[in-house]
Parts: C-alpha cells; structure tokens; sequence
C-alpha cells in the first residue's frame, strides 16, 4: 500500500468518532412557556429565569438540547386562545402554563401534548383533571391554593379596614376557580358585616369605572382575588391608592408594586416543582402517571413596614404578623399531608387612612 494511500485512511478514520458522535446525538427538545403575564412584567421574567434554571440544573440547556417557546398574554385576553393553539401547532415535547383561562384553551387545542400547570386553586372542579391522585389524561401539576384561604382575604381586611361595611371584589366569573374563590368570601364577608360587589375582570375600561363608582360611598375595600387580575394589578394598585380604598391582594408581587396588603403562596417553588415534571416527562414519563398535587413545600412568613408608615400603624403590624401564624397553623392543621406554602407581607402606606 502506498504511503500517501495509507494517510487517507488514517485521516478518514480519524474523522469517525465526531461522525458517530453527531449522529448519536439527542435532538433539541421544544418546550413551551405559557402565562398570563404579559412580556414586560417583571414576575413573567422571574418564573421564566426560575424555570429555565431548573431544568438546567437537571441537565437542560436552553439553546444546546431544549428549546423553550415562550407565549406571554399580559392584559389582552383575546391572546389567550391564539397564543394556545400558537404553541400547540408547534408540536412541543411538553408545555407548561400557569393559571386556569391558559390551561382552559390549552385543554380545548390538544388532548394529547402533556401540560403541566401551576397556579390553578381547583383542577379538578374545572376539569383539567379527574383526580389530584390520578389526573389522567394529558394534564398535570401543583395546585398552591385552596379555596378556604379566600375567605382569609375577607378577615384580613375587616382587621386592616375596621370600618369597612362594603368591599369591591374582583374576580373571573367564567372559571370555577374565581367562583370558588368568590364563594368562599362571600361566606366569610357574610359573618362579618360586609357587602360584596363582584367585579368581572375583562379589560381597563370596566376596572375603572367599577372602581370609580365604588369610591364614591363611604366605607369600602377592596378584595382582588387570582383570577385574571394579575395582568391589571398596577391599574388596580393605583385606583385603591387615588380613591383610599384598602385592598388586599392575593400574592407578594402585588406589595411589590405597591399594594398595601398581601397574602398568599410562594410563586416561584411551584415553578421549581413543576419543572421537575417537566424533566420527567422529557425523559418518558406520561402526565397521567405523574399525580397532580398541592405545593407541600415548607410555610414562609414575611411582614414588612414601609418606612414612610404611620407609627400608629406598628400595631396593626404585629397583629398581623400573628394572625398569620394562626392562618398557616390552621391551614397545616387542615390537612397534614398537603402543606400549603404560604407567604403573608403586611405593607402600611400613608395614603390609607386605616
């Protein structure tokens, strides 16, 4: 064989391995990201960096072997079937929405592309699921609310609110979570002396003048429950501010951007658990294998003054503080084996006259 024929072969040989290595290599997997926020909410960025961390740590990277198609609703409802069928025609390996209308017209788009979801208060009443046990089907995931702390929204304001008679409660009534959500309050509001004035949850025009025509009498508050009202919430948070209306909010990026009172889940732990499943479902698992559950990770309380506060309102401060220990204790108490994570913060502006 003749030298110059010999190298060929060696140099041809030498180039197997990266051949056989390309052809082994694992296909990009697409992942889809659906959620009610809108692109430039700061909470919508914060899941999706939780998100996208996780499953790195469990060994996928976004641009190498996952690809993550990323739908964000923000306060235009009409979105949310587009944007649905958008990433079910995408075929993805797996989607994960958070909150009941995304999962609704997911549910409507595709019985057979797994879903995993977080932030749904009742998946079995709505539907999405037959059993927290056994879900079936092609849905899955957390459950972090359970409609008995609904009710806690109502004694928190009548605490924070002594006065209060009437309260502005804004909800989805189209979904069987806003109506839990809203009987559960009703319940309580009952026990307590308040009016309830429902308020659909649709587009700023409504909001706004609800709000406007609630300020006018005296005595009121405001309850703004998880249906739909995440998108609106500065609209929300600056109305109860311009009218003096106490309010309390169902999450801590409410206080955030201003609320005055919060309490309610953790938001980033159900997206840490849920893309755990979505890992397994990545590597075979089928979603009706994987048991939906409730967010059983551990109790966090947090209470903040602002600094601007009245000193008078220190006392209402610590009540607070301790009324969420019972809250939590109560709730834990309820049922062992599905701790809620619960996060309470108390903040006291000026602008509210308690």
């Amino acid at each position: 064989m003749r030298r110059r024929e010999f190298l060929g072969i060696l140099g041809g040989a030498a180039g197997w391995p990266v051949a056989l290595k390309a052809q082994q290599a694992e296909p990009v997997r697409r992942v889809g990201f659906f959620s009610i926020l809108g692109p430039d909410d700061p909470e919508a960025q914060a899941r999706r960096a939780v998100f996208e961390q996780t499953l790195q740590q469990l060994g996928w990277t976004a641009g190498r072997d996952l690809r993550i198609e990323t739908r964000l609703i923000g306060g235009d409802l009409d979105k949310v079937r587009r944007y649905a069928a958008e990433l079910v025609a995408l075929a993805p390996d797996v989607i994960f929405s958070t909150g009941s209308l995304p999962i609704g017209s997911l549910q409507q788009a595709t019985r057979t592309i797994p879903i995993v979801f977080m932030n749904v208060p009742d998946p079995v009443g709505a539907g999405f699921v037959e059993s927290m046990a056994h879900p079936g089907g092609n849905i899955t995931g957390f459950s972090n609310f359970e409609y008995s702390m609904s009710g806690k929204w109502a004694e928190l304001l009548k605490q924070i609110a002594p006065n209060m008679t009437r309260a502005l409660v804004f909800r989805d009534p189209t979904s069987a979570a806003g109506i839990g959500q809203f009987a559960a309050v009703r319940s309580v509001a009952q026990s307590l002396g308040v009016e309830l004035t429902p308020v659909d949850v649709r587009d700023t025009g409504q909001i706004e003048r609800a709000v406007a025509a609630f300020a006018r009498s005296g005595n009121g508050g405001v309850i703004v429950t998880t249906g739909g009202t995440a998108a609106h919430r500065k609209l929300i948070i600056s109305l109860a501010a311009r009218h003096n209306l106490p309010t309390v909010y169902p999450y801590r990026y409410y206080t955030i951007d201003g609320g005055l009172i919060s309490y309610g889940p953790n938001t980033h732990d159900p997206v840490r658990r849920a893309a755990g499943y979505v890992d397994r479902i990545l590597k075979g698992e089928k979603p009706a294998d994987a048991g939906a559950g409730t967010d059983q990770v551990r109790t966090n309380r947090q209470s903040q003054d602002r600094k601007d506060a009245r000193a008078d309102h220190s006392a209402v401060a610590a009540r607070h503080r301790r009324r969420g220990d019972r809250i939590i204790t109560h709730m834990s108490a309820y049922d062992p084996k599905r701790t809620l994570r619960g996060r309470f913060t108390l903040q006291t502006r000026p602008a509210y006259r308690l």
